[in-house]
């Protein structure tokens, strides 16, 4: 690969990378992401996401499928992820970094009443070989960021946790979908201590693009199973901040849905629209799809196997964002200018 990540600082409260290119005309950063990765079934795509020679990989959540109780069977299933030899050679190559969602959190669904979230917190932080004295080791939640400097830009990644915090869920007693909104001002996605973390972090933020990895949807709402649409008040109060920082370039990455698609929606005070990426799943997908609406979908459903590629441009300001699938197919590909 002719791109390299050098370490430039490493405090408990941020890490900063540089990056020089041997091609120093070529300004830009890719970033491939994906989601939904059972250790029991073969991923045929590792190889194909180097093709697009990324400088990081992103997992969305769901790393590994291990729900329940048994911690020594989450981490034996999170140990047989980190040691199958195709994904060791991935490793070898590329920066990684990412968050859980449910199934690699220990409950289908589940949230803030998980009684076993901080020994699970462990093991996920084993699984990324994170240092006794990151202060992810002793706080409570995966959150975190990481700003990468490419030449005289830069772009911060902004990793959130949507599980160790989130409260109940409001269950559709009629059978027709999963989850209802809650009554508007019930509940919370990401608690007081990360939502004042994001926060500062966005106002605070100097970077020409802020990317937001949250494991589950920010913008797609109607399907009803899980998405940040289930805490209408919670949405408003992302958007909210995001105004105020006057944030450039923010993009959430999400997953969790074991489809793929790409939503846009419009925030007061930017010039630039949000993006909501969604990529998932890596080993298997919901290849029974028949549609679903989304008022903010720009792109169509991708329902096979895939992952997401975003490519940042800095010398024209153009963001690709490309949806791919086995042998690197192109599936599908929007184009966002900044």
């Amino acid at each position: 690969m002719n791109k390299i990540l050098i370490f430039c600082l490493s405090l408990s409260l941020f890490s900063c990378f540089e990056r020089t290119d041997k091609n120093e005309s070529i300004p830009s950063f890719v970033i491939a992401f994906g989601s939904c990765d059972n250790q029991n079934l073969p991923n045929v795509l590792w190889s194909e996401i180097l093709k697009n020679n990324p400088d990081i990989f992103i997992w969305g959540g769901d790393i590994v499928y291990a729900d329940g109780e048994d911690i020594k069977g989450m981490q034996l299933s999170y140990e047989k992820q980190k040691n199958d030899v195709v994904y060791q050679n991935f490793k070898k190559e590329i920066r990684i970094m990412g968050t859980w969602d449910d199934h690699d959190y220990g409950v289908n669904d589940g949230g803030i009443e998980f009684d076993k979230k901080d020994s699970v917190q462990q093991i996920f932080l084993d699984f990324f070989d994170i240092d006794s004295l990151d202060e992810r080791r002793s706080r409570k939640g995966v959150y975190y960021s990481e700003k990468f400097l490419i030449g005289e830009n830069s772009v911060n990644i902004i990793v959130l946790d949507t599980r160790y915090f989130r409260t109940h869920l409001t269950e559709d007693t009629t059978g027709i979908k999963r989850y209802i909104p809650n009554d508007y001002g019930q509940g919370t996605v990401l608690g007081k201590t990360q939502w004042d973390w994001i926060e500062k972090e966005l106002k605070t933020s100097n970077s020409n693009f802020n990317i937001i990895v949250s494991s589950i949807q920010f913008l797609s709402k109607e399907h009803g199973f899980e998405s940040w649409g289930n805490m209408p008040h919670e949405v408003d109060k992302m958007k909210g901040i995001i105004s105020d920082s006057k944030a450039t370039g923010v993009i959430f990455l999400s997953g969790d849905r074991h489809i793929a698609e790409i939503s846009l929606d419009s925030v007061k005070n930017l010039k630039t629209p949000i993006i909501d990426f969604t990529s998932s799943g890596l080993t298997h997908s919901y290849t029974s799809f028949q549609g679903e609406p989304n008022v903010y979908r720009i792109s169509e459903v991708v329902s096979d196997l895939n992952f997401g590629i975003l490519r940042i441009d800095f010398k024209t300001n153009n963001v690709n964002m490309e949806i791919r699938g086995e042998n690197n197919l192109l599936l599908q590909k929007v184009i966002q200018k900044y």
